[in-house]
């Protein structure tokens, strides 16, 4: 489909929706060009629109729609796989303005936000009513409506799931400019199709996110880490079926090998307990108090021994608890100092993650690919990078085709939680039919006829 250009007409149409302090048509525009995928293609908008209201939004989308001009939602940027790059120029419709929290709810339980609002600024928000969103997909600088937009997981997933298990409601706008709102602060719900679900994961094809409704909890206990080597990577998921079985339900459940520890070592420093083993199990427990941890760290303990695993690590202090965290967090830029290609965040069936790891470790060998593997044992969730300097990009595309495959060989998918954008539409249809993608195109075109809202995203 043909879109149009934006002409002075447009922009100044623009300027009298949002006001001038609110465009950019000059520099500034390639700050809005990319997201922080590790191999960024930049895709500059031939104008950057920043509403501040849901009035404005709505202007802006009927505007766009009239002329078809493409238009590209953003939140803060943070994504991984191109989600929000202009890719057909047009408008870069960023949501910063909208950041403000409407209400927290404390009898229901829930908050109300913009969808602009950053993930750290929420949190620190509801904690000062006595209350806490558990949702945590590692960056707390990325929006709530991109986080929403994408069904943003993370590690806490094992207790808490995914954004979608704590939206209760939305305000959108649909690419001809209708407001609507689905769900609401209400737990139960027979009326008609789910829509709010339909939209959560959607990655701004069908709608423009400006409100959110979040369900929210208690704050939990004191949070404790345990960290569990293992002679081997199949020893280790082996063991998490039994921790769930002993009705031991962790905040999270991390798997990672030496060769990344031997990495972040280099690159930060910091080192982990029993370091020259093969493979751990990185926990995180919810406790009321220490006498609780107590009990379920030694019931863990127990049991671990009786399954194969060497040792049970328990931080004597803060210090070294923190360290163990700061470890984690720092996989990702670690592997980006040592020269990454690309990610993949396959997910498999949790029982099959040593499995897809060493099939992983076979591709990587036939391609002459280093990769470095790790992820989220609690839900099958397997990050792993291709690393390397000067490799031929049609190479890297047949690695990550061969991985891809394997892993839905194995009963699983391309993404658990980072999705398609641009950078995966391309591997889609290896796991989903035809039929299932006709499907998806309808629903597409049943929402924006005109194609204009994030186009070439998912599928083309």
């Amino acid at each position: 489909m043909k879109f149009n250009k934006i002409t002075p007409e447009i922009v100044t149409r623009l300027e009298k929706i949002v006001g001038g302090k609110n465009i950019i048509t000059g520099e500034g525009k390639e700050n809005y060009s990319r997201d922080e995928a590790p191999h960024p293609r930049d895709f500059l908008p031939e104008v950057v629109v920043k509403p501040d209201s849901v009035q404005a939004v709505s202007s802006v989308m009927k505007l766009a729609n009239r002329h078809r001009i493409p238009v590209t939602p953003r939140g803060a940027g943070t994504g991984l796989s191109g989600g929000c790059v202009p890719v057909h120029g047009g408008i870069s419709l960023s949501l910063e303005k909208l950041n403000h929290i409407l209400e927290v709810d404390t009898a229901n339980f829930c908050v109300t936000a913009e969808s602009g609002i950053t993930l750290a600024n929420l949190c620190s928000n509801v904690e000062q009513y006595g209350l806490y969103y558990p949702v945590y997909p590692g960056e707390t600088g990325a929006t709530i409506g991109g986080n929403v937009a994408t069904n943003a997981g993370g590690m806490r997933a094992v207790k808490y799931g995914v954004t979608r298990n704590f939206v209760m409601g939305l305000e959108v706008v649909l690419p001809a400019g209708e407001i609507i709102r689905t769900g609401g602060k209400y737990i139960k719900s027979a009326t008609g199709y789910d829509l709010t679900q339909l939209l959560i994961g959607s990655e701004g094809t069908l709608a423009v996110i400006t409100q959110v409704i979040l369900k929210l909890i208690t704050p939990p206990g004191s949070r404790e880490i345990l960290l569990i080597p293992f002679n081997d990577l199949v020893d280790a998921i082996r063991f998490v079926p039994i921790i769930l079985k002993e009705k031991i339900i962790p905040v999270s459940i991390e798997f990672m090998q030496q060769d990344i520890l031997e990495m972040v070592k280099d690159y930060t420093g910091k080192e982990v307990p029993f370091k020259t083993h093969p493979a751990y199990l990185m926990l995180m427990i919810e406790a009321g108090g220490p006498e609780e941890f107590c009990l379920i760290s030694e019931h863990i303990q127990e049991i671990a021994l009786k399954h194969h695993a060497l040792d049970v690590f328990v931080p004597g202090s803060e210090r070294a608890k923190r360290q163990l965290l700061e470890i984690r967090e720092n996989f990702y830029p670690s592997i980006q100092h040592r020269g990454m290609l690309d990610l993949a965040d396959v997910v498999v069936p949790r029982s099959r993650i040593a499995e897809f790891v060493e099939k992983a470790q076979d591709i990587s060998k036939q391609f002459d690919l280093p990769i470095f593997v790790y992820g989220h044992a609690g839900d099958g969730n397997v990050h792993l990078h291709p690393v390397g300097k000067n490799v031929d990009l049609h190479k890297l595309e047949e690695f990550l085709d061969e991985i891809y495959r394997s892993g839905i060989n194995l009963g699983g998918t391309i993404s658990g939680e980072h999705g398609l954008g641009l950078d995966k539409k391309v591997y889609f249809p290896l796991v989903a039919s035809r039929e299932k993608l006709e499907l998806m195109k309808r629903i597409k075109g049943a929402f924006d006829p005109n194609n204009i809202l994030n186009p070439g995203k998912i599928f083309d």
